[in-house]
Order: C-alpha cells, then sequence, then structure tokens
C-alpha cells in the first residue's frame, strides 16, 4: 500500500527548502536589477517551511528521525547559503560567516555522535530564536536598499549578529546537552 500524501508532505518541505538555496543563489548571480527582491521572496517563502513541516508532521502523526535529523540540515543549507553569497556582495562579516559555519560544524559533529549513542539532542529556545533572527536579517540585507526610508539593511545587520550571539549560546546548550545525556 502506497503513503498518502500528507505522510511525505512534512519531507517534502523539509527538501524544499535545502533546494530552495540553489535557486536562490541563481537569482543573485543574475545580475537582474530585481534579484535582491526576489531572492528575499524566495528565501522568505522557504522559511516558512521550516515551521510548516513540523506542523504537518505532528498535525498528520509522521515525526520521525529522519525528519529531525533532515530539519536543521536544510535550514543550515538555506541560511548558510544565503549567507556565503551576502558576503561574497560585501554585504556581511567575514566574522559572522566564520562564527556561523564554526558553530555549525562543530554541533553537526555532536549531533552525529549523539545519534550514533541513539540520542537525539532536542532544539533549545536560543537556537530557536537564532533562526528566528536569521530569517528577519537576512532578507533585509538581500533587499539592501532602504523601504519606506527605513534603513533595512542595518536592521538586518544588527539582526544578524544577534544571531551570531545566539547561535554560540544555542552551540553551548547542545554541547552541554550531550554530555549531560550520556550520563
Amino acid at each position: 500500500m502506497s503513503r498518502s500524501w500528507k505522510h511525505n508532505l512534512p519531507m517534502i518541505l523539509t527538501y524544499a527548502r535545502a533546494g530552495a538555496a540553489p535557486v536562490i543563489l541563481g537569482i543573485l548571480m543574475s545580475g537582474w536589477s530585481g534579484a535582491g527582491w526576489a531572492a528575499a521572496s524566495l528565501f522568505i517563502l522557504a522559511s516558512l517551511t521550516d515551521w510548516l513541516d513540523g506542523f504537518f508532521a505532528r498535525k498528520y502523526g509522521v515525526e520521525s528521525n529522519m525528519g529531525r535529523f533532515m530539519d536543521p540540515i536544510a535550514d543550515k543549507i538555506l541560511v548558510l547559503g544565503a549567507i556565503v553569497m551576502l558576503l561574497s556582495m560585501g554585504r556581511v562579516d567575514p566574522v559572522m560567516v566564520f562564527l556561523f559555519l564554526a558553530r555549525d560544524i562543530f554541533i553537526g559533529g555532536i549531533r552525529s555522535v549523539a545519534a550514533a549513542n541513539n540520542m537525539i539532542i532536542a532544539a533549545k529556545p536560543f537556537g530557536k530564536w537564532k533562526t528566528v533572527f536569521q530569517m528577519f536579517a537576512i532578507p533585509c540585507l538581500l533587499i539592501y536598499d532602504p523601504v519606506f526610508s527605513i534603513p533595512i539593511a542595518d536592521l538586518g545587520y544588527f539582526a544578524l549578529w544577534v544571531s551570531v550571539g545566539l547561535s554560540l549560546i544555542s552551540g553551548a546548550e547542545y554541547t552541554l546537552g550531550y554530555y549531560r545525556g550520556r550520563s
């Protein structure tokens, strides 16, 4: 018997989020005058799937270890793809990018070790807030130009630094969660 589309929807949304990253990069590389707005719009739509995949997984009772594992990976592909592109455009600080990458590689390692030990470390509030700040900051930096005289690039840059701080705190939380769960 085949599974209904409801069973597959959460993972389709997760994969769509990861798949949006190269499309966003292509839009930004196109040189088109509206590329920033188009990339920001697609980023926002892709960001919404981060909430929707979990919502539908719970609603249809199809939560899975694969979904729990792939959800943060899809987030990383989307966010880091956009941040690397913003770095090449000179809109973010290289230190930000280094801190995001170092934290994500480190936490990826901890998640792998935890998975090998049959542990799943749940997302913590600081990690969720980090994501919220990133999902706000990145579209602001993609659009870049003021909107209704509001310097959204400045808001985005500040929000991304807040996200860096939250990212480091959540990284420490994951690390402590792993060591507490081992005992």
